[in-house]
């Protein structure tokens, strides 16, 4: 009567883990770096939501409409949380390039071009989160 095998042998079951370990450590380098990828494409969607607002907000003051913002002075006065707050809800902003420590945090820094007091010039602000490299958000300003 020939014995017929019931479950996995020792060997099936050491190499099965060894497999699974050598998986292991290839992938998990991968999931590691992501998350300063994730930081990136966060502080991206922030910039988007800045200009957007900001582009919005030029229209709003364009055809008159009460309670539009005015955005005008040099970029580092509009580039600041102060004067970009309104603009945004569900993040705190800060000011300054510096990688926060909160992850709702978003620092905010002057870029490129200057506001003075001409409507619907373009600024670039530097947006910075707590992982991941600052991105540029551009702000429509509104003059006068």
């Amino acid at each position: 009567m020939k014995k017929i095998q019931a479950g996995f042998t020792l060997i099936e079951l050491v190499v099965v883990i060894v497999i699974l370990g050598i998986l292991a450590a290839v992938a998990l380098p991968k999931f590691v770096d992501l998350s300063d990828e994730a930081g990136t494409a966060a502080a991206n969607g922030v910039a988007g939501a800045l200009a957007s607002a900001t582009a919005v907000n030029y229209a709003a003051k364009m055809v008159n409409k009460t309670g539009a913002v005015v955005l005008n002075g040099d970029n580092a006065a509009t580039c600041t949380s102060t004067a970009l707050k309104s603009f945004i809800s569900g993040v705190t902003l800060a000011d300054g390039i510096a990688a926060t420590t909160d992850g709702n945090t978003y620092n905010v820094s002057a870029g490129t071009g200057t506001c003075a007091s001409n409507a619907g010039v373009a600024v670039s602000c530097k947006i910075r989160g707590s992982k991941g490299s600052a991105v540029d958000a551009t702000i429509i300003c509104t003059g006068a």
